[in-house]
């Protein structure tokens, strides 16, 4: 991938060795003057970005005020969530906008999913070398 960035996996238990390895990207989140370093899950299988409530928070949101809910399924079903919508910075790239479900889970990593993360970014994972690379979409003319 031309103009790509590559990030490495990163393990989340040491004592599982090459098993707990995954693809987490590190990235910026702001919402109006609010920002906050994060680290994302790229989850293909995830239709839709999740942000923990914890972290919704911090960033400024307030429950009571986001008035869009969505139903969420999986281990998140039982949660109520919200639609938020967060500027996002990943690497030297330009920034985006990223819809996110805000689930009320407090026990859940910042998932980045189908929508819209993987709508606006291409990945190619290289799970052997234990590595991703990253770039904005192609937008063809």
């Amino acid at each position: 991938m031309s103009n790509a960035e590559q990030y490495p996996f990163i393990s989340s238990d040491a004592t599982s060795g090459e098993a707990s390895f995954r693809p987490h990207l590190p990235l910026t989140l702001i919402y109006q003057q609010n920002s906050i370093e994060a680290s994302g899950l790229l989850d293909t299988g995830a239709s839709v970005n999740v942000i923990p409530y914890l972290v919704g928070i911090e960033l400024g949101y307030e429950w009571e005020r986001q008035t869009t809910a969505l139903s969420l399924t999986g281990n998140l079903a039982q949660y109520e969530a919200r639609v938020v919508i967060v500027q996002a910075i990943v690497g030297q790239f330009e920034p985006v906008q990223l819809v996110f479900a805000w689930t009320q889970a407090t026990n859940v990593p910042l998932i980045l999913g189908q929508v819209n993360f993987f709508m606006e970014f291409d990945v190619c994972f290289y799970r052997s070398q234990l590595q991703f690379e990253i770039k904005p979409k192609s937008y063809q003319s």
